[in-house]
Formats: structure tokens, C-alpha cells, sequence
């Protein structure tokens, strides 16, 4: 069974995050057993707190304007491992546990598995012939 791990940041820390004019940070998520980015998804300063807290990645719906948590519908949770503010302070990175089958809504691992460039989309990230 996974365990979730709650983060105390500092009040500095929290306070070196910068939002954008809509209160929103952009928050990068990176799955530690492999390195693969798996994810972008936008955060306020209440989902933020609430992530550190419980362990559990939580994020902010733009189209839907409420919090979501990342596994409550899908199964497919994310245990935070890990948490980085970057030297501007305007975008979060969390190095998680994936649990279940990946972290895109499409059912692939990550989000991030089309290609620029030629070439057919490939899964993982991987471009076609490369596997």
C-alpha cells in the first residue's frame, strides 16, 4: 500500500511562489521511478498548500474553475515524492509515484507522447522508430 508523505514548506518558501495575474502557477509533475514528465497542471496557492499537506497531487481546473485531485475519478493517483519551486519561483515541479495506468486522461502514461517533427505519435513519448 502506498503512503502518502506530507512536505512542511517554510512561510519563506510558500511566499517565493510568484502566480500569474488569474492566481495560477504552473506545476510540472515527473514520475520518480523513471524521470519521464508526465504531466503539466495549473495550481493556486490553496491546492498548492493542500498538496504539500496531504501527499496527493491536487490542481486547479481552468475550464472548470474548482479544484481537482489528481486519481479521485481515474484510480490513476499520484504520491508526491518530492516537491521544487524553480528560481523564479513560477513553476513547481512534483516528483511523484504514478499509481495505476498513467497520468493522461487519453490513457497514455504520460501526456506528453506526441512528437513535433515527422513521424507517427508514439506512446511515452517515444517517436516511431525509435523504440
Amino acid at each position: 500500500m502506498t503512503v502518502a508523505i506530507s512536505i512542511t514548506a517554510t512561510p519563506e518558501q510558500l511566499a517565493a511562489v510568484k502566480y500569474t495575474s488569474d492566481g495560477l502557477v504552473p506545476a510540472i509533475v515527473q514520475e520518480e521511478a523513471t524521470g519521464q514528465v508526465l504531466m503539466m497542471g495549473w495550481m493556486n496557492e490553496e491546492v498548492l498548500r493542500e498538496t504539500l499537506e496531504t501527499g496527493r497531487t491536487v490542481f486547479w481546473s481552468r475550464s472548470r474553475q474548482c479544484r481537482w485531485r489528481k486519481g479521485d475519478t481515474s484510480g490513476d493517483r499520484q504520491w508526491v515524492r518530492a516537491a521544487y519551486y524553480d528560481c523564479d519561483g513560477d513553476t513547481l515541479l512534483f516528483v511523484v509515484e504514478q499509481e495505476g495506468e498513467g497520468a493522461c486522461h487519453t490513457g497514455e502514461r504520460s501526456c506528453f507522447y506526441r512528437r513535433f517533427g515527422p513521424g507517427e505519435d508514439a506512446p511515452d513519448g517515444v517517436a516511431a522508430g525509435e523504440r
